[in-house]
């Protein structure tokens, strides 16, 4: 007798019999994102993004879980995760519309529905804002010019000290208005995502 629950969660089972939308209410997501191995396969698809084989899966979290290499780990290592995923994991995130899970094949893709869980993660593949370099980065330009240009260096005394501030001025400006650019982006797909969340 297995004493593995392979029950869904009343949340998971309504969304596996309801495929009318692809919403997913925050009880489901934070269900999902409760069991580490369940972020580990989401980070692994993340890293690889593209379909793998629920064998190199079960192989690259049995190993993370052990922190060693693939290549070390044992049969019984490699069986304790390769029967969690197959007999409970895959099959409650495939419910849920998270991952694509072919349990006949043993093939494992993430979803449409993915990005939903996406958010929720501190995954190193997702870009982070860095706009406080680039606002270092202009401000210690503009001041070596600007100091520069004081202390007389030979090209930048040629030209007024107004004009290059008003240079540094400008591409503060310009700097100003692609962050709020692309933040705003941002903000109309993190609505985007969050409207489908119930």
């Amino acid at each position: 007798m297995s004493s593995i629950d392979t029950s869904l969660p009343d949340e998971i089972a309504s969304v596996a019999d309801s495929d009318a939308d692809e919403r997913l209410s925050k009880d489901v997501i934070f269900e999902l994102l409760k069991n580490r191995r369940r972020r580990e396969v989401l980070k692994y698809l993340l890293e690889t993004d593209e379909t793998v084989t629920l064998g190199e899966l079960a192989e690259q979290i049995a190993a993370w879980e052990n922190d060693t290499e693939v290549n070390a780990l044992s049969s019984d290592q490699r069986k304790r995760v390769y029967v969690a995923l197959y007999q409970t994991h895959l099959p409650k995130m495939d419910d849920a519309g998270i991952v694509e899970y072919d349990q006949d094949r043993g093939l494992i893709s993430l979803s449409d529905n993915a990005d939903l869980l996406m958010m929720y993660l501190n995954t190193d593949n997702h870009r982070q804002d860095r706009w406080d370099r680039w606002y270092a980065l202009l401000s210690v330009v503009g001041t070596a010019v600007i100091s520069a240009a004081v202390l007389g260096l030979p090209v930048l005394s040629t030209i007024p000290t107004v004009a290059l501030a008003g240079v540094v001025v400008v591409a503060f400006f310009s700097l100003s208005i692609a962050h709020v650019l692309t933040n705003r982006k941002h903000e109309r797909t993190v609505d985007g995502k969050l409207s489908r969340i119930e």
